[in-house]
């Protein structure tokens, strides 16, 4: 959202994100354009150039790649997602002129904490002493805001110091001593995003006197942002909805939009995920809301076997009508030969899973 609202403003923004589905490019953007093959592995070159006997991680390595390349692209702003939590995650090593924490759930536990609270304060090192620190949870840990006052961070609460008021077909943002009214419906789908549009207008909002921002802008940016596998739907008999919705805030998000969809036929699941993640935490979410199940293992060492995430299912929904897959792409042609033109198709629980959707659509669309 931020960066369709900058661009629509007209400045040169550069944005970085993680992890790309189909191409590396994906991560690294400016103006919207996904960095270039011979642009990247200039960019890489300069950094093993310039590490010397420096050992560096992949996602180091790749950040620093990324900065150097928006540097050279001489760019107004850099919008720069936090990849894994918050105080040891690369893209901590700069600091910013707002930092936002969205959301606080359970996810890369065995690094950030077992509960709210700690994973909260993992997060909330993002904050910087006298810079506006966003919070876009309207239940933060007690941590986040302690953390902020701890460093004298200049902290903003969402549902205190910023909200919204939802209607039917537009939105208003509210804020002290602010107020726009007529925004359009978030593009992407679901409540939350509410919370997410409040955060980027406030952050507008807040570096206002260093990079203006006209209100038409923000429309126009919360009106055509786009967002491939955020609840992405895929037109066609059967739809084909892609979600890399992989921890249960996100699963919460995926039923409550798969709940205002009308239900014309049933819904059936494409369902892969990691090891590592909270997978009874996601079928619990996603229980009442799917027909049947195609579960499948990820061709990747941290991936589940589909065995286990059966095993899962069957406890927490002993009716489960579960069939289990050597992978993604057996289990969405499956989905897909089963499946009948008022149905649909949800695919989820990893980027994998989304990515390999992604890339048998054509195929199974043909069939």
């Amino acid at each position: 959202m931020l960066e369709k609202i900058y661009i629509e403003a007209g400045y040169r923004v550069a944005c970085y994100t993680s992890p790309h589905l189909l191409r590396y490019n994906e991560r690294v953007r400016v103006d919207g354009d996904e960095a270039t093959d011979a642009q990247i592995c200039r960019a890489f070159a300069a950094v093993e150039q310039a590490r010397q006997s420096t050992p560096l991680t992949y996602f180091e390595f790749g950040t620093l790649a990324a900065m150097w390349h928006f540097i050279g692209s001489d760019v107004d702003i850099a919008i720069l997602e936090v990849g894994l939590g918050g105080r040891l995650d690369a893209v901590n090593i700069f600091d910013p002129a707002c930092a936002v924490v969205t959301s606080i759930d359970l996810d890369h536990m065995d690094y950030l904490g077992d509960d709210r609270e700690k994973i909260g304060r993992e997060k909330a090192c993002i904050y910087r002493e006298a810079t506006p620190a966003l919070c876009g949870d309207p239940h933060p840990p007690s941590s986040v805001r302690r953390l902020a006052a701890c460093i004298g961070a200049e902290y903003r609460q969402v549902g205190e110091d910023f909200s919204f008021e939802s209607g039917t077909d537009e939105w208003e943002f509210v804020a002290r001593g602010a107020r726009i009214k007529n925004l359009p419906l978030p593009a992407l789908s679901g409540k939350f995003q509410f919370y997410n549009a409040s955060c980027a207008i406030q952050a507008v909002q807040e570096l206002q006197q260093r990079i203006p921002v006209l209100e038409d802008a923000i429309r126009a940016g919360l009106r055509h942002v786009a967002l491939q596998g955020r609840f992405q739907v895929v037109a066609g008999h059967p739809a084909v909805i892609l979600d890399v919705a992989h921890n249960p805030h996100a699963a919460r998000g995926l039923a409550e939009n798969l709940r205002m969809v009308p239900q014309a036929g049933r819904v059936l699941a494409v369902f892969a995920m990691l090891a590592d993640k909270d997978i009874a935490g996601v079928v619990r979410a996603l229980a009442g809301e799917v027909d049947s199940w195609f579960v499948a293992s990820i061709q990747h060492a941290r991936g589940a076997e589909a065995s286990v995430l059966a095993g899962i299912l069957h406890e927490l929904i002993p009716e489960a009508q579960v069939q289990c897959f050597a992978d993604v792409p057996l289990a969405f042609r499956q989905a897909c030969l089963n499946a009948n033109e008022n149905d649909k198709i949800i695919a989820f629980g990893s980027f994998y899973t989304v990515a390999d959707v992604l890339r048998g659509l054509p195929s199974c669309q043909a069939n």
